[in-house]
């Protein structure tokens, strides 16, 4: 899973914590906890997960930090890399456009993009169990897959749908 260098980062968000385990960027983000607080940028509660989305999920955005789990007395976050520690804040993309392998099945362009609910992080061209609903939309495919796997995504988030 990862990101291409072409991308265009319109609106990005940074008041979410990551804390489930380590992740690669590129991938759909979801709300980890219904307890999340606008009081402040540094509430605990603002949690968002890689996840196999449900109708339930609220997508929001893409993932642009690799979360590792590192022994920081024993080395550094690779800052070239942009890494962030598991539990800290994570960098998270609500508009523009990617070119990412997190890619699932085969989409044509112009077809809508939803959070996949099959493949946790994922981004899918179809999205059986939440077509009914609109709810795991989170943009558009501009392209097919190449033959690396990598496709572009429009992201346009938050999706108001009811």
């Amino acid at each position: 899973m990862s990101l291409k260098a072409d991308r265009h980062e319109a609106d990005t968000d940074i008041s979410y914590f990551y804390n489930v385990g380590t992740a690669t960027r590129g991938g759909v983000v979801v709300l980890d906890a219904v307890n999340a607080s606008g009081a402040s940028m540094d509430q605990a509660g603002n949690k968002v997960k890689y996840a196999v989305a449900v109708v339930t999920d609220v997508p929001v955005g893409i993932l642009l930090n690799d979360v590792v789990n590192k022994d920081l007395t024993r080395t550094h976050l690779n800052q070239y890399k942009d890494e962030v520690q598991k539990g800290g804040k994570v960098t998270v993309m609500t508009k523009g456009y990617i070119l990412t392998n997190n890619v699932t099945g085969s989409p044509a362009p112009g077809s809508r993009a939803y959070a996949c609910d099959t493949t946790a992080g994922n981004i899918a061209g179809t999205a059986p169990n939440a077509l009914g609903s609109g709810q795991l939309i989170i943009g558009r495919f501009m392209t097919n897959k190449d033959s690396d796997g990598y496709a572009k995504v429009a992201i346009n988030l938050p999706n108001f749908a009811t």
